[in-house]
């Protein structure tokens, strides 16, 4: 079982927090982790705050919340090689999960990184479908094919958009419940908080909403309770 899911099952919310603008400083982004740990299930950082603050920087703040889950948004597009060696110092930096996109096939591809992160014990999630409207003119043309190389696969799980609640119902009918997914584009991009969910998403991915406001505790509370605000009022829950 996932670390990821692990932490739901200790009562947090279905919130990943999106850690990307290197506008937050490192005192921020731990001061961030410190106040919203026991609320969400874990951190999804992004390349530009990598790039900006170092893996060795972010490293340090990781390694002081072990308990907590972070999950390096590489959206990794290399051969196998390559992303091999990419998610090994992902790893080293002190990450849980590592994010994939799945148009770069299987052999010599993906199920070499797949292996590698089995063997590292780090949770893959293959990118199916993006949440912007320039998915829709190559990427969504090939998630089919990207979900049956899924299901051969079989990594922890897919990223699929909350813009788009008829691609996370479709991804999830195919799949089942064997795969998590977790679902971008809540919030400041558009949808509203809890659909990605009802849709069959098992968590959302939400940054500005909480990272730009001036106190992310009420901020992470109150995207929380909207989410099982709208879960309720649809009556979805369990779909």
């Amino acid at each position: 079982m996932s670390k990821l899911v692990g932490r739901i099952s200790e009562g947090r919310g279905r919130v990943l927090i999106a850690v990307d603008d290197p506008s937050l400083s490192l005192k921020d982004f731990e001061s961030l982790v410190l106040r919203t740990k026991e609320l969400v299930a874990g951190y999804k950082v992004g390349v530009p705050y990598l790039l900006s603050f170092g893996l060795d920087s972010i490293r340090d703040i990781i390694r002081r919340y072990e308990d907590t889950y972070f999950i390096a948004d590489l959206k990794l597009a290399d051969v196998d090689v390559v992303m091999s060696l990419t998610v090994r110092v992902a790893r080293a930096g002190g990450f849980d999960g590592v994010i994939a996109h799945g148009f770069v096939g299987r052999e010599g591809g993906l199920e070499g990184l797949h292996k590698v992160c089995m063997d590292l014990n780090m949770d893959l999630y293959v990118l199916v479908s993006m949440s912007h409207p320039g998915s829709l003119e190559i990427y969504d043309l090939v998630m089919d094919k990207v979900l049956a190389l899924v299901e051969v696969l079989k990594p922890t799980g897919v990223v699929a958009p909350a813009t788009r609640s008829n691609v996370i119902k479709y991804v999830r009918q195919r799949l089942g419940r064997h795969y998590i997914i977790i679902s971008p584009g809540v919030g400041v991009q558009g949808a509203e908080f809890g659909s990605a969910l009802c849709a069959g998403a098992d968590f959302e991915i939400v940054g500005r909403a909480i990272t730009k406001s001036e106190d992310v505790v009420r901020a992470t509370k109150y995207v929380i309770k909207a989410q099982e605000d709208y879960v309720r009022s649809r009556k979805c829950v369990g779909d």
